[in-house]
C-alpha cells in the first residue's frame, strides 16, 4: 500500500437535506481526511467512471439511492466485478440492503420497532392509533405516510403491489444517535424535541444505551466502515432501533465538540487504512 492512498470521496454536495448540509460536512471532512490520503470529490453518479484510479471509494453524503438507482447499481457491480474497496464495504445488512432488516430483526426478537412487510401479518404489531407505511428502498423519509388505525387496509389495498413496511407510530421522549467506526463507539447526539429531529446535542449513553447500540452493531459484522444506530426512547424508558444506516449516514459533525470531531477523523482514517489490507 502506497505511503498515501489515494481516495476517491463520493457526495452530492448539492442534496437539499432536510435541517442539514451535507456540503458543510463532507467539504470540512475532506479538507481534514487530505492530510492523510490523496482526495478526489466526486458526484455519485460519476463513481464508477472515476474510481479505477483510485486505492478506495469512501461514500459518504450521497443522498438517497432512489435520486440515482441505475448509477448506484451500475457502481455496484462495477466495484464487484473488478474488486475494487469500497468503504463502506457493499456487505452491510442494514439500510444499505434495504429496510428489509427492520422485519426480520423483529422476527428476531431484538428491540426494533415492530415492522411487518405484508398485510397479513398485521395481527403481529401492536394496536396503535395511527400506522407508519413507507416503501422498504426508502431513504430520509422519502414516500413516508402516517395512517389511520381505521384507514390502514384500505391503503393497504390501494397500494397492492408496492414493497412497504408497515410500523405503529411509537409515541417516544426524544431519538438518540450512536455513532461507531468500525465497531468502535464515536459519540452519540439526541434531538431533544421529537418534533426537530435534527437539532441535535452531545448525549451521555449509558452502559446500557452503549450494549443496546452494539447489538446492532455486532448483528451488521462489518469489518470497517462508520455506522450510524438511531434509535428511539419509549415513554417507558426503552430504546428501540429506528434505522441501521451503514450506507453513507451524516454524521452531524458540526453538533460534536472539536476534540469529538479530532478523534472520529484520526479513527476513520486509521479504519480506512486498515480496509486497505
Amino acid at each position: 500500500m502506497p505511503s498515501r492512498p489515494s481516495l476517491l470521496y463520493v457526495s452530492n454536495l448539492a442534496y437539499p437535506a432536510r435541517g442539514r448540509r451535507y456540503c458543510d460536512e463532507d467539504i470540512h471532512l475532506t479538507a481534514d481526511l487530505r492530510q492523510h490520503f490523496d482526495l478526489a470529490i466526486c458526484h455519485p453518479e460519476d463513481a464508477a467512471a472515476l474510481m479505477r484510479a483510485h486505492d478506495v471509494v469512501v461514500v459518504r453524503n450521497s443522498g438517497p439511492i432512489s435520486d440515482y438507482a441505475p448509477a448506484y447499481h451500475h457502481f455496484r457491480d462495477q466495484a464487484e466485478a473488478t474488486g475494487q474497496r469500497v468503504y463502506n464495504p457493499l456487505t452491510g445488512k442494514g439500510d444499505m440492503a434495504g429496510k428489509q432488516y427492520l422485519v426480520d430483526l423483529t422476527t428476531a426478537g431484538f428491540p426494533v420497532i415492530p415492522t411487518v412487510d405484508d398485510p397479513n401479518h398485521l395481527d403481529r404489531l401492536p394496536p396503535a392509533a395511527e400506522y407508519v407505511v413507507k416503501p422498504k428502498a426508502g431513504a430520509d423519509s422519502h414516500g413516508l405516510e402516517f395512517v389511520p388505525e381505521n384507514d390502514l387496509r384500505r391503503v393497504l389495498a390501494e397500494k397492492a403491489g408496492d414493497d412497504l413496511l408497515v410500523q405503529p407510530k411509537i409515541d417516544f421522549e426524544y431519538e438518540v444517535s450512536f455513532y461507531f467506526v468500525d465497531h468502535d463507539f464515536q459519540y452519540a447526539l439526541n434531538a431533544p424535541d421529537p418534533a426537530r429531529r435534527w437539532e441535535l446535542v452531545p448525549y451521555e449513553a449509558s452502559r446500557a444505551d452503549l450494549e443496546f447500540a452494539q447489538r446492532f452493531i455486532d448483528w451488521n459484522t462489518l469489518d470497517h466502515g462508520i455506522q450510524r444506530v438511531d434509535a428511539c426512547r419509549t415513554r417507558q424508558g426503552d430504546l428501540l432501533l429506528v434505522e441501521l444506516e451503514d450506507l453513507n449516514p451524516y454524521l452531524s459533525l458540526d453538533r460534536t465538540p472539536e476534540v469529538t470531531r479530532t478523534r472520529f477523523v484520526e479513527a476513520m482514517a486509521a479504519s480506512i487504512r486498515r480496509s486497505l489490507g
